[in-house]
């Protein structure tokens, strides 16, 4: 997911409140995009019999945003997305040699390319913005115009006269859902994957907790107690307005989080349908590890690149109380035998996708122990489907 944050914040707002212990975020809380993504999400596709949703202006506007270069080279200079696409593609490598490959939102092309390196029979590279033309020079140039179809449209749009054995998209967004890029895939998925094909990635989990960041709330609004030694303390409520009133995107470390996360949402990609990202409930309870001040909640996400096999295998991750959630959290990422992960955990390498934390205005001063619960959910906005309002409830 990128763009936002080397560009600009992600817009949105997640409407706080002064802390009285049940702030509710509600409103139009539309992060703008995060790079702003290619293809569109629309409803599930069943063979071509159903027409497929018209292009909105908002759509026009996020395909057009994925016509900059400088989103395509954060996305590429993030060494542990790319090259952690690039070792999936090579330990799946017998499902897509001499396989038929779809890349749903392809940008620049170049998962594509890591596909026809591992022996892909043909690649369709599906992508809504203008990125596609370069797409299609960077497959020439690299003399991979036999392999390499590019195809310039709306996953609902164009057209794929056969099956394909493999679906490949880095649609992940801010807080994983934020773009709504997962129904494109979902849309593809109907459309084109025989039965057993394989996507990539398979699964992900969104997480949250509670965090502790005295640091940014002291640079952000602290700072005016005291500047230059003049009390500028009646900025105060408009600092903290201006800074916690949306989301926002940055890094923190795992010494931030007061608990152990909590599973939000699981998503598997061979089984979810548009209807369930439209909202998303979660219900938490966390115990404090630690006595710190509570500024708001972070959010982040994992993805799983595992093979066609799993399909029916429950998974090692499902909506559970916080302790089973959190030791598979962090099993799965501490074996190499099992599935490969692509993490954005605050203990982990950084990603472009970084953290998402949403603030309180002011603090609470929790103790160890200390049992902090409540509710979450995701909807996609009525406006615009591809941002997110979040509403948060916790006593």
């Amino acid at each position: 997911m990128e763009g936002m944050s080397s560009r600009s914040p992600p817009a949105g707002s997640y409407s706080n409140g002064h802390h009285n212990h049940k702030p509710q975020g509600g409103g139009r809380d539309q992060f703008r995009s995060r790079k702003s993504r290619h293809t569109t999400a629309g409803g599930r596709v069943s063979g071509d019999a159903e027409p497929p949703p018209p292009c909105t202006d908002f759509d026009k506007a996020y395909f057009q945003s994925y016509s900059h270069v400088g989103i395509h080279e954060e996305m590429i200079k993030d060494r542990v997305r790319t090259e952690t696409y690039r070792t999936a593609i090579l330990q799946h490598q017998s499902h897509i040699e001499g396989k038929v490959v779809v890349d749903v939102g392809c940008g620049t092309g170049i998962l594509s390319i890591f596909c026809a390196q591992a022996g892909a029979k043909r690649v369709y590279a599906v992508d809504a913005s203008e990125i596609a033309l370069q797409a299609n020079e960077v497959v020439k140039a690299n003399n991979l115009s036999d392999k390499i179809i590019v195809l310039h449209g709306r996953v609902e749009d164009v057209q794929i006269d056969e099956e394909v054995d493999v679906i490949i998209s880095e649609w992940m967004g801010y807080m994983l859902l934020y773009e709504s890029m997962l129904g494109s895939v979902i849309v593809a998925r109907d459309r084109w994957l025989r039965p057993g094909g394989l996507i990539l990635p398979s699964n992900a989990v969104l997480y949250m907790a509670p965090v502790t960041h005295p640091d940014r709330y002291a640079e952000s609004i602290d700072f005016w107690r005291n500047v230059y030694g003049i009390d500028m303390s009646p900025i105060l409520p408009l600092a903290k307005q201006c800074a916690f009133e949306e989301p926002s995107v940055e890094t923190i470390s795992g010494e931030n989080v007061l608990t152990w996360p909590h599973v939000v949402k699981h998503v598997d990609c061979y089984t979810i349908t548009i209807q369930e990202l439209e909202s998303v409930t979660t219900k938490y309870r966390f115990q404090s590890m630690m006595r710190a001040p509570f500024h708001g909640f972070a959010f982040w996400f994992d993805v799983e690149f595992s093979g066609p096999a799993n399909n029916d295998a429950p998974s090692s991750v499902e909506e559970s109380p916080k302790t089973a959630a959190s030791v598979s959290h962090r099993r799965k990422r501490a074996n190499p035998d099992e599935a490969l992960v692509l993490s954005t955990a605050p203990e982990d390498p950084p990603t472009h996708w970084q953290q998402t934390m949403v603030y309180f205005y002011d603090p609470i001063e929790v103790e160890q122990d200390q049992v902090i619960e409540g509710s979450a959910t995701l909807t996609q906005s009525k406006e615009n489907a591809r941002f997110m309002n979040i509403h948060l409830e916790y006593s």
